[in-house]
């Protein structure tokens, strides 16, 4: 899924929903109901997503950034995966990240 989705990121074996936009409608939606469907082609994912604090999410914009930085470092205020911690965490605010968990839909 992480090869063809700008939006998700792995690290420590875990699967994120980054939101490059910021506050956008999907995730007011996503935070309203707790879950949601990845759509690949014709696959749908369903999951459910809990939203992880600011603090945490510095490694991982990291490794989002360090795979997906050509498609959407425009948003991150030249903040990139070689940036400083503290640069990570001075634009955290504005990307909610959230934790995928698999549906049992």
């Amino acid at each position: 899924m992480e090869s063809g989705n700008p939006a998700t990121a792995h690290f420590e074996r875990k699967r994120y929903l980054v939101a490059p936009r910021g506050e956008t409608q999907w995730v007011r939606n996503l935070r309203a109901s707790g879950e949601g469907r990845l759509l690949l082609g014709r696959r749908s994912e369903p999951f459910t997503a809990v939203e992880v604090d600011d603090e945490q999410k510095v490694p991982i914009l990291r490794a989002y950034l360090k795979r997906w930085k050509a498609e959407v470092g425009v948003f991150f205020d030249g903040v990139g995966p070689s940036s400083s911690d503290e640069e990570r965490a001075r634009v955290a605010p504005k990307h909610p990240v959230f934790r995928l968990c698999a549906s049992a839909r």
